[in-house]
């Protein structure tokens, strides 16, 4: 009988615990929390209130940390925000060199039926290299993709060879049903004999490459939709603001029809699409070459950063309700 009475005293402890726990969680976590999606051809983690219904939706191109906190914010906004990495996981390839396109037509299509999701009003959203294919996504799916948010953009493609941990051969970094989207080949970077390395020279050189830039050039005029910029001026990561102004003239060029915003920050370096609430300071990154870890930095400072953000997802919040 005291066994019994000792285990029913367990088994009730335990049960009160458990239920402390939801309760507490329910009260100190006033985010929203993701469903996870592992099917219809890609992954991805799903953000959005539970009574939403027929709103704008917003893809995050890369996922991760940084996909999870945007797409967190668009949820509490009243949208939807879909966070979708596409290498480095289980099930996804290992690089990020001939990633295919359909894995994103796959994610636009079920976001497309879902009921939550007004079908007119899925936008893409990419920082750095993905807001390169951010762009490229936006200008195949031309039906379907209807703006682009670019931070730290690029106006071309560029070829696996940009990325030291990628593989030595030559390869598209996109590809759509077995065609390459055209690219900018490059050779992979050097190191020195210093512990720093600036990359800014790198990218500027595959920009002097005029009869590659030409055929490689995002084709940003087929967007069906508004597009949005933002950059720093001191991005010693790679030249954005100069890709910015390249996309720019290029859509000057097409006359395109929807608006288009191109964004430009002073004292402010590459990290400008992170949390703006975020004040640790990262003013320089690590890179692997050949073996050995070089120091680069990251461009702007703590000030000029942090306006940066701040002002960036402002406007970023207007022009979303604006789709």
């Amino acid at each position: 009988m005291k066994k019994n009475r000792k285990y029913i005293l367990f088994i009730g402890i335990i049960a009160l615990l458990f239920v402390g726990y939801l309760i507490a969680d329910n009260m100190l976590y006033n985010g929203i929390k993701p469903k996870s999606i592992n099917g219809y051809g890609f992954q991805a983690d799903y953000f959005v209130k539970n009574n939403t219904n027929s709103k704008a939706a917003v893809i995050l191109v890369g996922g991760g940390q940084w996909g999870n906190y945007w797409a967190q914010q668009f949820a509490v906004k009243d949208m939807v925000g879909l966070s979708i990495p596409y290498t480095g996981k289980e099930g996804l390839p290992k690089l990020p060199e001939e990633i295919e396109l359909e894995y994103f037509e796959n994610a636009i299509n079920w976001l497309i039926n879902q009921p939550e999701v007004d079908p007119s009003k899925i936008v893409v959203m990419g920082a750095s290299r993905n807001a390169e294919l951010a762009l490229v996504i936006a200008s195949t799916f031309t039906e379907s993709i209807s703006g682009v948010v670019a931070y730290a953009p690029s106006s071309v493609s560029w070829s696996n060879t940009v990325l030291p941990y990628n593989s030595d051969e030559l390869k598209s970094s996109w590809k759509y049903k077995g065609i390459d989207i055209p690219y900018v080949p490059m050779h992979k970077i050097i190191g020195n004999e210093s512990n720093k390395i600036k990359l800014l020279e790198y990218w500027k050189s595959g920009l002097a490459k005029t009869n590659f830039i030409t055929q490689a050039a995002i084709k940003v005029e087929k967007i069906n939709g508004p597009i949005i910029l933002f950059s720093g001026k001191d991005d010693k990561v790679w030249p954005s603001s100069i890709m910015a102004d390249m996309i720019e003239k290029r859509l000057e060029d097409n006359s395109f029809e929807h608006s288009f915003k191109n964004i430009k920050y002073d004292n402010a370096g590459h990290l400008i699409s992170n949390n703006p609430e975020d004040k640790s300071s990262y003013r320089t990154g690590s890179i692997h070459i050949d073996g050995k870890d070089y120091e680069y930095e990251f461009g702007g400072n703590d000030n000029g950063d942090f306006k940066a953000k701040q002002d960036a997802k402002m406007k970023l919040m207007e022009f979303l309700e604006s789709i």
